[in-house]
């Protein structure tokens, strides 16, 4: 797995060049064979679960025109060719009738394959939100990837990677509907600061609304919520001590920091962040990953 991690580190596209070959019985590992179609099986733990049939028949009356552009990346199991990448272009092969497809064999483990799998997919643009949330979530819970490397691996920001994961956070309902296009990321992305995303989400899609639209009725409802049900607090103290603390504080964060001392003690302090790398640079002063 080691070395198989070091290849995956240069990329995807240095990995279709740099692998040995499999032996004398079997294709060779550098170069594009044909087989079979009925040779392919596919693979169990393909992290595509979706294959929508509008889209499908549309690539496969492309192969029909042009036949397949890229070969299938597979492995050898037993007596047949399990998909690593390409499931979509073998189930349009099928529907355009073709008897073979081309294919690179792959001489690597299973776990190695579905680690693979999970990287060409989520460098694909048309895997739905929640395949590519997943696709991240198994490669750092199952393969030890961490989000910054994973990030430089698959070409993607740091941000990006951990708002795609935040989505596995909605609930059921609302992770079907991004998944059957319903709903998009972007939609899905407002509903995460909603107190209750069932019920707005069903807004939502009755009345057709924009992200834009979806942001606006979440912060609406966020604000009524707080108007009626703000608790009564002892007034506030400020002074000049506690001026300066917050100056100082700002200073040191480099953002806008906020201050409720109470004549009993207690108070609030807030930090104002306008984005994710903001908040990535208060937890590392914070000591926190």
């Amino acid at each position: 797995m080691d070395d198989t991690k070091k290849r995956l580190g240069r990329g995807l596209s240095a990995l279709l060049g740099d692998m040995p070959a499999e032996g004398a019985s079997r294709p060779a590992d550098r170069g594009v064979t044909r087989v079979p179609i009925e040779a392919l099986v596919a693979n169990p733990n393909n992290p595509r679960v979706s294959f929508q049939d509008e889209p499908l028949e549309e690539l496969t009356q492309s192969i029909r025109q042009h036949g397949i552009m890229s070969p299938l990346m597979v492995r050898h199991v037993d007596d047949h060719y399990e998909i690593i990448a390409g499931e979509r272009r073998w189930r349009a092969a099928q529907r355009a009738g073709l008897h073979d497809v081309p294919v690179v064999v792959r001489n690597v483990s299973a776990g190695e394959a579905l680690e693979l799998a999970i990287i060409e997919n989520v460098q694909r643009s048309d895997l739905n939100a929640i395949e590519e949330a997943q696709g991240y979530k198994r490669l750092i819970d199952e393969f030890g990837h961490k989000q910054e490397a994973l990030a430089k691996l698959i070409g993607k920001s740091r941000s990006h990677v951990a708002n795609m994961m935040r989505l596995l956070n909605l609930p059921a309902s609302i992770r079907a509907s991004v998944a059957d296009g319903s709903l998009s990321a972007g939609h899905a992305r407002a509903l995460l600061g909603a107190e209750n995303p069932d019920a707005v989400a069903d807004e939502v899609i009755r009345l057709g609304l924009s992200v834009r639209a979806t942001e606006q009725l979440v912060a609406r409802l966020a604000q009524a919520k707080d108007a009626t049900a703000a608790p009564k607090k002892a007034p506030a103290v400020e002074d000049a001590n506690t001026r300066d603390l917050v100056r100082r504080l700002s200073n040191r964060l480099g953002l806008k920091v906020g201050l409720n001392h109470n004549s009993d003690e207690s108070g609030t302090l807030t930090i104002r962040y306008s984005n994710l790398e903001q908040l990535e640079n208060v937890c590392r002063m914070l000591g926190e990953e």
